[in-house]
């Protein structure tokens, strides 16, 4: 009779953890597997708009607009580091910004600039526009001052720099 009892409960266990396997399984007859709750739980994939973070914040503070970028032209602190690429402006005084890798992108708005002072290890490319949307484009050379926007102009008409690009 011993034999018998013994046998009856391994059954039962046995039923009983079977049970619990198709009851996880099947997620308590709701028709989801816990893999897929994994899997709708996690983050989607991260794409890159290359739009410049905390532009608007950036705008408020300072009245610069960074539009869009590849990440090599990055806004600094004047004077927190040597070979900074500087603009100067009368609107903003100075802004400048760090340059890395051996090319970069940078669209953008600062008004009134006239002169750029090239980053110590890249040549830059401004593009600007006059009020009556005359481009102008400049090269600025590693480490050198160039008259841009009114200082070169005929008229003196006040310029926007609208895009950087720099090689090195």
């Amino acid at each position: 009779m011993n034999v018998a009892r013994r046998t009856i409960a391994t059954g039962a266990v046995a039923a009983a953890c079977a049970a619990a396997v198709v009851a996880a399984t099947y997620g308590g007859g709701t028709g989801q597997s816990p893999t897929t709750a994994v899997a709708d739980s996690q983050p989607g994939y991260a794409v890159e708009d290359y739009n410049y973070p905390q532009a608007d914040k950036i705008e408020a503070e300072r009245g610069i607009v960074l539009k869009r970028g590849d990440g090599h032209i990055v806004l600094a602190e004047c004077g927190s580091e040597t070979g900074l690429l500087e603009i100067y402006t009368r609107a903003n005084s100075m802004v400048c910004f760090r340059t890395t890798g051996t090319s970069g992108y940078l669209s953008l708005e600062i008004e009134s600039v006239y002169g750029a002072k090239g980053a110590s290890d890249m040549d830059a490319d401004l593009t600007l526009k006059a009020p009556d949307e005359d481009v102008q484009e400049v090269s600025v050379p590693k480490d050198a001052f160039t008259p841009v926007g009114e200082s070169i102009d005929p008229e003196g008409r006040s310029h926007v720099l609208v895009e950087i690009v720099t090689s090195a």
